[in-house]
Parts: C-alpha cells; sequence; structure tokens
C-alpha cells in the first residue's frame, strides 16, 4: 500500500502552502527513488535497483548544484584582473563540499567564494569551507544580522559585537547605582538564543570579553555600516563587553552583506551618552 501511494506522487511541488504532513512526507520518496518517473516504476524494481535509481538522481542533483554555483562564480570574477591557478587540494574539497548546497542562497556564497579564490586566493580555509557547508541559511541570516550591529573599533580590521561597557574600578563606583549599561541586541532581532546558535556554528567565540581599561584622555572611532562616531570615556574607569568572532567567522564576513541599521546606531548614542562624550 505504501508503495502504491509513493508511487502515486506527483514529480511537481505542490505550490499549495497547507500540504498535508503526509503529503510533504511522500513527497521525500523521490529522493529515495520510491516515485514513479517516465518508465521507471519503484513497485516493480529491486530494492538494488531502487538504490541505482535514487543514487542517479543524487549524482544529477549534485551536478545541478554544481553547475549553479559555477555559473554565479563566473558573474563574480572580473575580466580585468589577473586569475590564479586554484590549489589542487583545495578545489578538490571545495567540489566536493559545495555539490550538496541545495539552497540557491547559500550557492551565492559558494560561487562568490570560488571567484574569489581564483582573483585573491588565500581567504578561504578548507575549515571555513567546512564550517560553511553546516551553515543554513538560517544561521547566515542570523550573521548577517550580528554583522550588521558590529563595529570596528579605532580602525581595527576584526569586528566586535559589543553588546554594552560597564564602570568598574575607582570611588565613583561606590557611588554608582546602576548595572552595567546593555544595549540590548534582542530589541534588534539578536536574542540571545541566537548568539549561542552563532556560537554553536563555530562563527563566535564561546564566552563574552571585555577590553581593558578605556584611556578617558583618547577618543575611540566606532564605526558602523551606517556611520561613524566618536566617543571619549568622561573617565578612566569604564571597558567594553562584546562577543568575538572565531577565525572561521572572520573569513565569512567577506561573504556576508549585511544591512545597517540606523535605530541601533541611535541607541548607542543613547545609552552610552551618559559616561562618553559623542561626536
Amino acid at each position: 500500500m505504501m508503495m502504491a501511494e509513493l508511487a502515486k506522487v506527483s514529480e511537481t511541488k505542490s505550490a499549495q502552502s497547507d500540504v498535508s504532513a503526509r503529503k510533504k512526507a511522500l513527497l521525500l520518496g523521490r529522493q529515495l527513488g520510491l516515485s514513479s518517473e517516465d518508465d521507471y516504476r519503484p513497485g516493480s524494481a529491486s530494492i538494488a535497483e531502487r538504490g541505482e535509481h535514487r543514487q542517479r538522481k543524487l549524482l544529477s542533483q549534485y551536478q545541478t548544484n554544481l553547475e549553479t554555483i559555477y555559473t554565479i562564480a563566473l558573474t563574480h570574477a572580473p575580466s580585468d584582473v589577473t586569475g590564479v591557478d586554484l590549489d589542487p587540494d583545495w578545489a578538490h574539497q571545495f567540489f566536493q563540499l559545495a555539490e550538496q548546497i541545495h539552497n540557491r542562497k547559500m550557492q551565492e556564497l559558494w560561487g562568490r567564494i570560488l571567484a574569489n579564490e581564483i582573483t585573491n586566493p588565500g581567504n578561504f580555509s578548507l575549515r571555513t569551507l567546512s564550517t560553511l557547508k553546516q551553515l543554513t541559511h538560517k544561521e547566515a541570516q542570523i550573521l548577517e544580522k550580528a554583522l550588521g550591529m558590529a563595529v570596528k573599533v579605532n580602525g581595527e580590521a576584526r569586528l566586535k559585537l559589543i553588546y554594552g561597557y560597564r564602570y568598574t574600578g575607582g570611588l565613583g563606583q561606590i557611588f554608582r547605582k546602576s548595572a552595567p549599561i546593555n544595549i540590548g541586541l534582542s530589541n534588534f532581532g539578536l536574542p540571545y538564543s541566537n548568539i549561542l546558535t552563532l556560537v554553536d556554528a563555530g562563527v563566535l567565540h564561546r564566552g563574552e570579553f571585555e577590553t581593558g581599561l578605556l584611556n578617558s584622555k583618547n577618543p575611540i572611532n566606532f564605526t558602523l555600516l551606517s556611520e561613524t562616531m566618536k566617543l571619549t570615556p568622561k573617565s578612566g574607569h569604564l571597558l567594553f563587553n562584546y562577543y568575538r568572532l572565531t577565525p572561521i567567522g572572520d573569513e565569512l564576513t567577506q561573504l556576508i552583506q549585511p544591512k545597517p541599521d540606523p535605530e541601533y546606531a541611535k541607541t548607542i548614542r543613547t545609552l552610552f551618552a551618559k559616561d562618553f562624550k559623542i561626536e
């Protein structure tokens, strides 16, 4: 009975959003070689023949994935820049991993990696490729959101995801009743659960970090996507709290194109005004 039902499932994916869970499950039968196609009938095929049919479908899909990524790479590869030969081992691993990327948005990232390596090799390690392969489209969107709020401090190459600051030491701390100042990343679409997701994905370091004490005589340049601001501490007892990208996360920043959030920059100005002169 089950084989008969699977054989009747249409090859065309339903456009309706209210398809039952059972039909959704039956549609998966195509990936297992359990749906009829042209002159192929799973009911009359042996289990070995069904396995061979599934393998052919899988290889066909892998080839389609690679060709899509290659086409994307061609659109990003400049014709006025000298290219280089890819490292054979890197290229072999790249294609083995890339063939299993089915999501169109993620294929765009892989295509850009390939184009980048042909023009400027060495930016993406095999370890980063392995991490990227495990990264879902949803996780990539979370990373995009995080990078949209990350800042470069005093022109540093590495981004920091600053979530607040605190006052420490000095006589002034005795008279301060307020808790550490937190930006509230969840208010901008980045709850703590998303932070943990990026940690589990290997993009953010586990744990929270602090800068050293900030010098009240040295202004700090904050560079966000939308603007640059100069912060001068009003005392020498302040430090920033932040999350730090892993080396893999740093490499992935070359691929993600986050959108600026003016409200986030406005919030920083408002919250930090108590202890910083902001220009």
